[in-house]
């Protein structure tokens, strides 16, 4: 999987590690910050949360469009630039009247501009990298490895926020509100990082930085299909599109709904082998061991069998000795929750590569939209879980008022919300990557790029209806929160099966 690769991939890959690890240290605190900075309902800082998250997706389409004209490079730069100004505004401890909340608002501006320049150029470089007719059978492996780097950057972040958090409120003694923005903070330094690493290595993809007006006029004519073709490969675009957009409105509710209910309705502290899954160090272990154990199977030398072989022990005997020191509770902040996701991307990756490898070698493998079809389904079960497990639990606002009064109220475990997050991730694993490979695949060659920006908008809009579980959060009970998702993840499966035989015919 890393061999072979252009030295390039791995610069732009770290460089994206530094970025998202910013981005995901603020979202995942940033719901709660609004809720408690400012003293907004669960539905208004919902509302907040889904626009920035639906910007950050839909602005890569005008990046996509400056950079044709530009250049990706300088699109990517001047992307982390604008980035950093915006999480520098939101570092900035100016209280919870008007002038903050203004000041907030443009921060949010200034970062999803920024991402907007900066998301989908880096992808396009990536790409770019493997045009090179010598590594063009890598691009598969390729774009796994820079999506485990965003997840890498991912796992770490809701650490970095608890922790930076918690440092500043006890040791610097500052009051909840203000220790937020110490986490806004870690996005400046990680943007700063970025660009070292950007500069550093640029020599190993400087070429693909230019815009794509010049190379196109020496390239193979695009394949010329009929009208008809065109139309219905476009017609199964939308369709897909269509269920994307529910999909990110259900996947992305962990930034929220579900974070609202790790802070108001899951256990505060763990102990024993379960604080153990909250140490972001032992999950990184975990990893590791996932990582050797392919390598000892997949390994052609006796070297490399015993490095992973020894590798494998030492992960084991590291984490049966963090076991043996464990004693008494750790505290639980919901944020902390957030890391699972990135956590079972990373683990999970190569598993599921192994195993569609594995049925495509045996003439099973499922399609590309079936596939899609199938992580609907597996959505939808996560959402069964969620209504099974707040069976009983008061509503939002019951359960506020009993806190208000002094009481804990009832608590359900942590494991629940951590399964369910393993299951969304089998979800995100068959739709994600298999949905922008049937864009590459199906989309007609002289609207290749218009429609990853369909991908993109698709994505955002879902981002957006993220909203509905923050209107939701309140006087309806839990399981009727869930069962909406619920819903709208099965007729979503429903229709994509409906629809499979023309999907089928186009890919």
């Amino acid at each position: 999987m890393f061999d072979g690769q252009p030295k390039g991939l791995f610069a732009l890959a770290l460089a994206n590690t530094g970025e998202r690890f910013g981005y995901y240290t603020m979202i995942a605190v940033f719901a709660l910050f609004l809720r408690e900075n400012f003293g907004l309902q669960a539905g208004t800082a919902g509302v907040i949360f889904s626009s920035f998250l639906g910007l950050v997706y839909f602005l890569p389409l005008i990046g996509g469009v400056m950079a044709d004209k530009y250049g990706y490079g300088r699109m990517v730069t001047i992307g982390i630039i604008v980035m950093f100004f915006g999480y520098l505004f939101l570092s900035l401890p100016l209280g919870s009247e008007a002038v903050a909340f203004v000041a907030m608002i443009a921060a949010l501006l200034f970062i999803s501009i920024g991402t907007g320049l900066f998301k989908g150029n880096l992808q396009v470089m990536v790409g770019n990298l493997y045009d090179d007719p010598k590594y063009a059978s890598k691009r598969d492996s390729a774009f796994s490895i820079f999506y485990m780097a965003i997840n890498i950057g991912a796992l770490f972040a809701p650490t970095a926020a608890v922790r930076i958090r918690e440092y500043a409120e006890k040791s610097l003694g500052m009051t909840g509100n203000d220790a937020y923005h110490f986490s806004f903070g870690v996005a400046c330094l990680s943007l700063i990082l970025s660009i070292i690493i950007y500069y550093a290595f640029r020599s190993t993809f400087k070429h693909v930085e230019g815009g794509s007006a010049k190379k196109q006029t020496t390239e193979t004519p695009a394949e010329e299909l009929s009208p008809e073709d065109t139309k219905a490969r476009i017609v199964a675009l939308c369709l897909v599109f269509a269920v994307v957009i529910f999909f990110w409105m259900a996947f992305h509710q962990n930034g929220l709904s579900l974070t609202y209910f790790a802070n108001e309705f899951t256990q505060k502290s763990a102990e024993g082998v379960q604080s153990m899954a909250f140490d972001v160090i032992n999950l990184f272990l975990i990893i590791i061991a996932v990582y050797a154990l392919f390598a000892l199977v997949q390994s052609k030398s006796a070297k490399g069998k015993g490095i992973a072989g020894l590798l494998i022990v030492a992960v084991a005997v590291t984490l049966y000795w963090k076991y043996t020191r464990v004693s008494g509770s750790i505290a639980l902040s919901a944020p902390i929750f957030q890391q699972f996701n990135p956590f079972y991307v990373v683990a999970l990756t190569p598993v599921s590569m192994a195993i569609f490898g594995w049925l495509a070698k045996i003439g099973k493998e499922p399609s590309a939209p079936r596939k899609i079809a199938y992580g609907m389904l597996i959505a939808a079960v996560a959402f069964l879980v969620m209504m099974y497990a707040s069976q009983g639990l008061l509503t939002p606002n019951e359960q506020a008022a009993v806190v208000e009064a002094g009481k804990e109220g009832t608590l359900v475990s942590a494991n629940w919300l951590i399964g369910v997050y393993l299951i969304l991730t089998f979800g995100e694993l068959l739709l994600s990557p298999m949905g922008i490979s049937f864009v590459s695949k199906v989309a007609p060659p002289k609207y290749k790029g218009m429609m990853m920006g369909g991908w993109f908008v698709a994505t955002a809009l879902g981002n957006f209806l993220v909203m509905v579980g923050g209107l939701l959060w309140g006087d309806i009970p839990l399981w009727i929160v869930w069962g909406v998702f619920l819903v709208l993840c099965l007729l979503s499966a429903l229709f994509m099966f409906t629809m499979m035989k023309r999907l089928e015919k186009v890919s």
